[in-house]
């Protein structure tokens, strides 16, 4: 128990599971019940405690009348156009979610098509899916409710801003496609669940629909189910001729796909198993007729591209196009039927171009280092958008010309601060076992190499996903302060291909942390900063990394701010989507892989009567993702353990979930708390 902090108590009950003749105990089980009375009341006790604490730092509200400050500009999405209109997302500034905008030229006023801030008077229903029919007259969006990973969709008449009768509920993770007829589309769903669980219940057997407009949810259209697949999952997706319906097959996270089809033009047509193996994931691009393009890392874990003539059946059907680079590619798109690739070069962006044959033909002359999306469209387009951003550099819209290879600035926002006033640096680190590992460090110009600088480390890790430059408003704010930002691309993720991804995976996760561990130590004989002044944060996967650096290097950190953590690494596959996420960390089903998380799982590797750094544990009542039990069990066990003066708190949100579409008032309240929370236990003067 903290010496200095009164926590409340968290009863503990004699509750033991047995994993291959190991016994481990949860006295913390009954937290997993998040709407119980008993839980309720902890949640309050909880808060109370946290929010009096970061009301009681005096710095915090400055921060976040700096934040404010900051978030008033206007942000724009990139533009993408169907059939003679354009749309576009907007935020005027401190808007809760962003707005739907349509117009028929680049030059007329632009109309309000949705807006999602009318839903809700706090901001708590987001946008999280839309999709546009061919002739632009009908619009399918998907709404959540509190972050809930759960969405309903309905369809919206472009013309008029009315809702149609159509109402789609019970899916999570699909989108929805539209046939070229525009009378319908297709897409995922799950039986419905229990109301009273929904929000822990595990989520198997998705089911394949197609929707007929005007028609009520029980008539839609079985397309494809795996009633002997309960974990398989799948994706919709009409190709650019409507000739064929694309079935993508995930099973879990893991990155190996399936891909089916079903030819849309032939009556009573079977779905074809294409590629009906989980060997490589093969992402698909475009179709030319019956020959199909695809991004795939078979044979070639950084990415190429390869065609697939479906007419023929053996394996010479398989033509590679454009072959393995250096460099990781991220993603392929035609225009000007041209191949638009996004690659990876040391976590940076590059834009290359091809031709169909797989002949280079000029690189995209971006503004500098930083990341790059867009380049959407069809593949006869000859213009198209691209947003650029950097850690210095707010997203700009760029409008890009495929012939001629100019590029235009569309929207550049008006941020009040001088990005000349900040670098940006990226080095090259050694990890444990001599792996180098790359790092972004960026800091007001002028930094003083004395070790006494505030420095947040970040980091992610794990499924395949990279972490490259990103404007932040946030970290804009620390650096303002004063702090360090530093972003080390650590094993598990996909800066460089599959290799390093699979380098992070499963009994190979302990190198995510070393690498992470090692990105502090030499941050500190680099002379950035000390012990004393360094924090370690991340959220979900990055959640865990934390809850893990913080178990095996407590002394490290002045400290540590886990998000959204997966930190139960021996239950997380017994709640909602958890299990999709064994084929990244293992199961405890199984004896090796048990013994593995278990060496690493952060609530079961916390010690008693050890001092651990200051700890904000944030999490939130409606996270379906990663139930907030994680962050519930870890916080009772770490306020139990700990023996020191330094504060170990949660913050737990109310009306929200794992972080997709929170509104602007609960980013900048939560980011105040972050910041207030560092400085106070950071020893941060702010003027």
């Amino acid at each position: 128990m903290s010496a200095n902090f009164s926590y409340p108590n968290t009863p503990q009950q004699d509750v033991t599971d047995v994993y291959h003749g190991v016994e481990i105990k949860d006295p913390y089980r009954w937290l997993e019940n998040p709407d119980s009375e008993e839980t309720q009341k902890w949640i309050a006790a909880q808060n109370k405690i946290t929010f009096d604490y970061l009301a009681n730092i005096s710095a915090r509200e400055k921060i976040k009348q700096r934040l404010t400050e900051l978030w008033d500009y206007e942000k724009y999405g990139i533009p993408f156009k169907k059939a003679e209109r354009y749309f576009y997302f907007k935020n005027d500034g401190l808007q809760n979610q962003s707005v739907l905008y349509t117009l028929k030229t680049l030059d007329d006023e632009a109309k309000i098509l949705l807006d999602p801030n009318t839903l809700s008077e706090d901001g708590t229903v987001a946008l999280s899916g839309l999709s546009i029919s061919e002739n632009a007259r009908y619009l399918a969006y998907g709404l959540s409710t509190s972050g809930s990973d759960w969405v309903e969709w309905k369809v919206r008449e472009i013309e008029t801003g009315k809702d149609l009768s159509d109402h789609l509920k019970w899916t999570k993770f699909t989108g929805t496609s539209w046939t070229k007829d525009n009378q319908g589309f297709f897409y995922s769903r799950y039986d419905e669940p229990n109301e009273k669980t929904k929000l822990e219940d595990t989520n198997y057997y998705q089911k394949l629909y197609y929707h007929k407009l005007g028609t009520s949810q029980d008539q839609d259209l079985l397309i494809y189910h795996r009633p002997d697949e309960k974990e398989w999952g799948f994706s919709g997706r009409v190709t650019e001729d409507g000739q064929y319906l694309i079935i993508g097959v995930w099973k879990g996270t893991d990155s190996k796909n399936l891909v089916f089809y079903k030819h849309l033009k032939q009556e009573n047509a079977e779905v074809v198993e294409l590629i009906n193996k989980f060997e490589a994931d093969y992402s698909f691009i475009d179709n030319k007729g019956s020959i199909f393009y695809f991004r795939t890392d078979f044979n070639a874990p950084k990415g190429k591209v390869i065609e697939i003539d479906i007419n023929k059946s053996n394996q010479e059907n398989l033509q590679e196009i454009i072959p393995e680079r250096e460099e990781t590619l991220e993603g392929v798109g035609i225009l000007n039927n041209q191949f638009v690739c996004d690659y990876l070069e040391n976590a940076k962006s590059a834009i290359k171009i091809y031709d169909l044959q797989g002949n280079f033909i000029r690189d995209v002359n971006l503004p500098g280092i930083g990341s790059v999306g867009g380049f959407n469209g069809k593949k006869e387009d000859t213009e198209t958008f691209y947003s650029f951003t950097s850690f210095t550099t707010p997203t700009t819209i760029y409008r890009y010309n495929m012939v001629t290879g100019e590029s235009k600035i569309f929207r550049q926002p008006n941020v009040a601060f001088n990005p000349d006033d900040y670098e940006i640096k990226q080095v090259f680190y050694e990890s444990k076992d001599g792996t180098k590992v790359p790092m972004f460090i960026t800091h007001k110009k002028g930094l003083d190499f004395d070790g006494n600088n505030p420095t947040y480390l970040y980091g992610y890790g794990g499924f395949n996903v990279s972490l490259t430059p990103n404007f932040s408003l946030s970290n804009l704010v620390w650096m303002e302060m004063g702090g360090v930002y530093a972003v080390p691309n650590l094993r598990g993720g996909g800066e460089y291909g599959e290799e390093w991804h699979q380098a992070g995976m499963k009994n190979k996760k302990q190198n995510v942390f070393d690498d992470f561990i090692s990105a502090a130590e030499w941050l500190i004989k680099n002379n950035y900063t000390s012990s004393q002044k360094l924090a370690i944060g991340g959220g979900s996967n990055g959640g865990l990394l934390v809850g893990a650096c913080l178990t095996q290097k407590p002394e490290l950190y002045a400290a540590a701010l886990p998000a959204v953590g997966v930190l139960d690494m021996l239950r997380f596959h017994q709640f909602t989507i958890g299990w999709a996420w064994c084929p990244e960390y293992g199961s405890s089903e199984n004896e090796e892989e048990f013994k593995t998380l278990l060496s690493y799982s952060p609530l079961h590797n916390l010690t008693a009567n050890t001092a651990y750094p200051a700890t904000m544990i944030t999490t939130a009542d409606h996270d379906d993702r990663v139930v907030p039990a994680h962050s519930f069990k870890f916080a009772a066990t770490l306020q139990n353990v700990h023996n020191g003066a330094k504060p170990v708190l949660i913050r737990i949100e109310t009306k929200a979930g794992h972080g997709a579409g929170k509104p602007t008032t609960k980013l900048i309240e939560e980011i105040a708390d972050r910041w207030g929370f560092l400085v106070d236990n950071l020893g941060i003067s702010v003027v």
